[in-house]
């Protein structure tokens, strides 16, 4: 017996749990999870004993910027953050320029992953051009993505031909979405009561980021949990698979729990602002470089017990880099800043921490981060899990490598993280992406176009 690669030594976090085991990579499958002793031919061993292999995050959430926004993001720096992060599938968004929405903007989105992209990857579109649905849908999207919400006072990152909030218009949406049988992402947002809620901050002239985090937060949340009510509802009518971004609000998390337990087919994602950037103080000290969004104490212990529980089924990165220039106008004018934050780079790190915390187990974060979106994503079985025949997409973790996050480290074009100073306690050392080394020992080693499409399985098997 021979094989391309062997981990040794380590704890493999395998469908049944964890194992002492060797993990045996053949034609970039899992070929084998096989006891330490036994005898293999092996082109390359890697010694890791005593660390974790972990499968591969799985990020259906991430804003590439390209095309359109290349002076923020593009797809390469995006993958150089993914491998350094232990990502290794990466779905892209809509909000581009031109928009992804039609066959012709997502071929040349397709292309330029296919050119530059270290990870595995999909990508989004929005569902607004209703004659190309179908047919998006036929080139091997996962997944659509619509935000319910127009921009007050700018006209990113929400640009035109990626919103909706009509709901007659959301429902036919859903409609068609479900003849395809893939899953609607939807950012929610109650655009009426907002304009409302942001008018009279913006009256008051609070025009800061303490009043724009007051704004979104307003009132308990309203604007997402009034959203989230009309889109589990439009979702169960329509018979149409959904996926809630942004889970912030205690009412929202037990509005999912409800609708699972009716039968509709729900999931939902919580971002890394949600855990670990989101308390007042951040906005107080990192103004327009936390935001994102403020969420209370209610919301964040919501967001915590629905990581552990189920209740939220998954870790997105909501990747959202912006230029410093881009976010110090905030200070002075928040409206007026582009909102949304890196993270990519330093999600499963934080997540790992949380372990060594006792904030979370490592079980549920393999599940938060890996096993349920490859579930829910269509791409069970090929990604998301450390089992025989399944890609090979596999990160070796130290659980106890303390280190600090700093803006010197960031792989991103903007060159800052709004976890510059935080330390940590455990650190991804390596990953692999279909077998192949794309991240090792502090460096980026993988091949720009290494990545591949990332999609469903065909029904005859794998």
């Amino acid at each position: 017996m021979s094989t391309d690669l062997r981990l040794s030594g380590g704890t493999v976090y395998t469908p049944s749990g964890p194992v002492r085991a060797d993990l045996l990579v053949t034609g970039g499958k899992i070929s084998g999870i096989v006891d330490p002793a036994l005898s293999v031919e092996a082109a390359t061993t890697v010694d890791v004993t005593g660390k974790v292999v972990l499968p591969g995050f799985v990020d259906v959430h991430v804003h590439t910027r390209e095309p359109g926004f290349e002076h923020k993001e593009d797809i390469h720096s995006t993958s150089l953050q993914a491998a350094a992060g232990g990502v290794t599938t990466i779905f892209g968004m809509p909000n581009l320029n031109p928009a992804t929405t039609n066959v012709e903007t997502l071929t040349d989105v397709f292309e330029r992953y296919s050119k530059t992209s270290i990870v595995d990857w999909n990508h989004n579109p929005a569902p607004t051009q209703f004659d190309d649905i179908q047919k998006m849908a036929g080139m091997g999207i996962n997944a659509y993505k619509i935000y319910m919400v127009v921009d007050t006072g700018r006209t990113y990152p929400h640009p035109a031909g990626t919103g909706m909030h009509d709901h007659g218009e959301l429902l036919k949406m859903m409609d068609e979405i479900a003849k395809t049988g893939k899953r609607f992402i939807v950012h929610p947002h109650d655009q009426a009561l907002m304009d409302y809620i942001e008018g009279e901050v913006l009256a008051r002239g609070e025009n800061t980021p303490e009043g724009y985090a007051s704004a979104y937060a307003s009132r308990n949340g309203v604007i997402w949990d009034t959203a989230i009510d009309v889109v589990l509802r439009l979702a169960e009518a329509a018979n149409c698979p959904v996926h809630l971004a942004h889970m912030q609000t205690a009412r929202s998390i037990d509005a999912v729990r409800r609708a699972k337990a009716r039968g509709v087919d729900v999931t939902c994602e919580v971002n890394h602002w949600g855990p670990y950037l989101s308390k007042w103080e951040h906005v107080q000290t990192l103004g327009p470089y936390a935001l994102s969004y403020w969420v209370p104490d209610e919301g964040r212990e919501a967001i915590w017990q629905g990581m552990r529980d189920g209740a939220i089924d998954m870790c997105s990165s909501d990747h959202a880099p912006h230029t410093r220039e881009e976010k110090e106008i905030g200070w002075t004018q928040m409206w007026s800043s582009h909102t949304g934050t890196p993270g990519i780079q330093y999600y499963y790190p934080l997540l790992l921490d949380s372990v060594n915390k006792g904030e979370l187990t490592l079980e549920r974060v393999v599940d938060l981060v890996a096993t349920n979106p490859a579930r829910a994503f269509g791409l069970e079985g090929v990604k998301g899990a450390l089992q025989v025949g399944a890609d090979a997409d596999i990160v070796v973790a130290d659980l106890n490598a303390p280190w600090t996050i700093t803006n010197d480290g960031v792989l991103s074009k903007i060159g800052w993280t709004p976890y510059d100073g935080r330390e940590i306690s455990a650190a991804i050392d390596r990953t692999y992406v279909r077998g192949t080394e794309v991240y090792a020992d502090g460096k980026v080693v993988g091949t720009p176009g290494h990545g591949r499409l990332a999609t469903a399985p065909h029904k005859e098997g794998i």
